[in-house]
């Protein structure tokens, strides 16, 4: 294993949080556990991972409970007993295999459909009501609204924290409901949780606060941003390093540990004049640890693989990526797409095998392998 290698597998630690290397499996939404079950092979899937060398796994984003939480089919819950004792049977083996894991919690806001379980009849949620006819198709949130669902983030994590978890994240990115809240074109309130970015953050701060003041003060928390939306390739939610050290404050003093910088492409620069991606940024900006992701080990960015295509994403070098790592830029390298078809890759890095990772497609989506 070259110097350049070896930062990669490394030991990171953050108070009671020790992992046994930098890489960390990113949230991905597989849709593989039926009622929000995780199944035997949702245990396996993740015990491979662990056991092939990722430090920590952040799992597929996991419903808090509200009856609005979720979007889609077959996605797991992490509420229920049910539910949680599945994810109990994830964490003993991701343990036994010597990694880490936390539960990425989600709430997906205004973009989910009615119909979808396991209350069919709810319409979504977000921060502002929007009609389509005479029908509510999202319900605009109320004070009282908010103040539940901030709850049921603050319930997951003490679940979280009771089943074995080794911290949480919180899911807010990608233009799902915290994120909708943080976003001027989907947040057009009037009172005190619209208006500026300050105001527009204050959900999720106070959020953050609730889930710090249920695990204590030595629990990890993880947060994830992004300055894009699925509905917004182009969203920014600043564009100044000033903007978004204002941006970040509030959510770092409110209780975030690590920050997880959700970018497409890890290599590319946040703002001009500076090399520093958006992971690199805000470790400057917070002296908090935070998580580099975006297309890492792959030549292909993952919106080409959205829709149905027959492109393959090969394998690619990651010695950018590396001399960034070494230069502490960041501190953990998220990977998605390349330990979706290659549950080894994280092994095969280590040991120089990089000619026998697997390419991706979207086959790999289909199974859990």
């Amino acid at each position: 294993m070259t110097a350049a290698v070896n930062a990669l597998f490394q030991p990171f630690q953050l108070g009671s949080l020790q992992l046994p290397s930098r890489v960390v499996m990113a949230p991905m939404t597989r849709s593989f556990s039926p009622n929000g079950v995780p199944t035997a092979d949702v245990v396996e899937y993740y015990r491979r991972r662990a056991a092939s060398g990722v430090g920590l796994i952040v799992t597929e984003g996991t419903t808090v409970n509200h009856p609005a939480a979720n979007g889609y089919a077959h996605v797991p819950r992490f509420y229920g007993e049910d539910a949680l004792a599945g994810w109990k049977k994830v964490v003993d083996v991701v343990h036994a295999a010597g990694g880490k894991i936390v539960p990425q919690l989600w709430h997906v806001g205004n973009v989910r459909r009615q119909g979808t379980e396991p209350q069919p009849e709810v319409p979504a949620y977000g921060p502002m009501e929007k009609r389509k006819g005479d029908q509510v198709v999202v319900h605009g949130m109320t004070r009282q609204d908010i103040q539940d669902v901030i709850a049921a983030f603050a319930q997951a994590a003490r679940d979280a924290k009771a089943i074995g978890m080794d911290g949480v994240e919180i899911h807010g990115a990608h233009g799902y409901l915290i994120d909708q809240f943080f976003w001027e074109g989907s947040n057009q309130r009037t009172d005190e949780y619209g208006g500026s970015l300050a105001n527009r953050s204050r959900f999720a701060v106070e959020l953050v606060a609730a889930v710090r003041a249920a695990v204590g003060p030595d629990y990890p928390i993880i947060f994830r941003f992004s300055q894009w939306k699925q509905q917004d390739y182009t969203a920014r939610l600043v564009t100044t390093p000033e903007q978004l050290g204002e941006f970040l404050a509030p959510l770092s003093a409110a209780g975030v540990d690590i920050f997880h910088c959700s970018t497409r492409r890890f290599w590319e620069p946040e703002f001009e004049g500076s090399e520093l991606n958006l992971a690199g940024w805000t470790r400057q900006l917070t002296s908090k640890p935070t998580i580099t992701v975006g297309s890492v080990g792959l030549d292909g960015e993952f919106l080409q693989f959205m829709v149905k295509t027959d492109k393959v994403a090969q394998p690619a070098n990651i010695e950018g990526l590396l001399e960034r790592l070494n230069r502490q830029e960041f501190d953990l390298v998220a990977v998605g797409r390349a330990l979706i078809c290659d549950p080894d890759w994280a092994l095969k890095v280590r040991e120089g095998r990089m000619q026998e990772i697997l390419p991706f497609s979207r086959e790999a989506l289909k199974t859990l392998a």
